[in-house]
């Protein structure tokens, strides 16, 4: 391949973060950054992002594209600290104005988190080609998992997130608003029809005791083996699996923290009279 990839693990929410570039000019993007939130306490630290800012450093890599397959509900984006770090424009779906929509009256957050997405600075449409040095890069529109999800199509490897998981852990959850288990399912499928010998490069992994993190995969071996969504599965039978897995899933610990800075591309929001920062949880009483 004309790129090289290096993937760091976040071991505390299962977070696979690439660093990719092209080894002729040394142009590189990260691909779903991770930032260490404490919720308990409130606390920010930089462990995950600064290890992908040393590896950038240290391999003398210009970065030019900070990538979010999607807006992340258990992890809280890295992007605008790397950006501030060493520069690149972060880019996302154009369909992240959708879930703008929904989260930002529901959050009551309108006053420091614009509904246009331009806290963004690249609105990706389905089917752009980018260029990485002397690669390119193709953005695939994957939906179902939430409506902004896309994939990351870079020489013979594609970038997923949340769309597909490792063939003994399935796929995404479809239970978020505006997710769809029947659009995730024509989602896969077009995974599926790229060549079987592609790498698909998950957004996350939780191994069961026994295997280690693993990262990536081949389309040949999803389309074999994947437990729920492997050849022969028909959309009605993805659809109906998927529901049972997901019927009463509790919500992700970090949901309501990632979702605030992650809908701000990585800012914190604005300060408030006191000087601090707040993340929302709204309540739900009886």
């Amino acid at each position: 391949m004309q790129i090289e990839i290096k993937t760091f693990f976040d071991n505390e929410t299962g977070t696979m973060t690439y660093v990719v570039y092209d080894k002729s000019t040394k142009k590189a993007v990260v691909i779903d950054s991770v930032l260490n939130f404490d919720i308990s306490s409130g606390s920010v630290e930089y462990r995950s992002a600064n290890l992908v800012i040393d590896y950038i450093i240290s391999n003398k890599l210009e970065l030019e594209w900070i990538f979010e397959t999607h807006i992340h509900a258990d992890h809280i984006t890295a992007s605008d600290y790397i950006k501030n770090k060493l520069g690149g424009k972060i880019a996302i779906g154009e369909n992240i104005i959708e879930v703008l929509d929904y989260w930002v009256p529901l959050l009551n957050i309108s006053q420091d988190t614009s509904i246009d997405g331009s806290q963004f600075d690249m609105l990706l449409k389905d089917g752009d080609v980018l260029s990485l040095g002397a690669s390119t890069i193709k953005v695939i529109f994957t939906p179902g998992h939430t409506p902004a999800c896309v994939s990351y199509l870079i020489d013979s490897a594609i970038f997923v997130g949340d769309t597909i998981f490792m063939p003994d852990i399935g796929t995404a959850r479809t239970d978020f608003p505006g997710a769809s288990s029947a659009i995730l399912y024509q989602s896969i499928h077009k995974l599926f029809a790229l060549d079987d010998n592609v790498q698909i490069f998950v957004g996350h992994d939780y191994p069961p005791v026994g295997r280690e993190p693993e990262s990536h995969v081949t389309v040949g071996a999803q389309k074999n083996h994947n437990i729920l969504v492997h050849q022969g599965i028909t959309q009605m039978e993805y659809v109906e699996s998927r529901t049972k897995r997901d019927y009463k899933k509790p919500v992700p610990k970090l949901l309501y923290p990632s979702l605030q800075v992650n809908l701000r591309a990585g800012k914190f929001g604005n300060l408030e009279s006191n000087g601090a920062r707040y993340i929302k949880i709204p309540l739900h009483l009886p």
